[in-house]
């Protein structure tokens, strides 16, 4: 079921979905979010890579 809503998405409605959101929120905030979306995914790569290392060490 979910594949098939993936599929049934067209170019005209991404259009429709990115003019939305320029609307939304503007071309300038845009950039600020992503730049923040980008620095927390890094420090959550970051925290999960301390932990495994912190559960290798503890294993030893």
């Amino acid at each position: 079921m979910s594949l098939y809503l993936f599929y049934a998405i067209g170019p005209w409605q991404i259009i429709i979905i990115v003019a939305v959101i320029l609307l939304l929120f503007g071309g300038k905030k845009i950039p600020e979010l992503m730049g923040g979306f980008g620095k927390g995914i890094k420090e959550f790569k970051k925290a999960t890579k301390e932990e495994d290392k912190e559960e290798d060490k503890e294993s030893k």
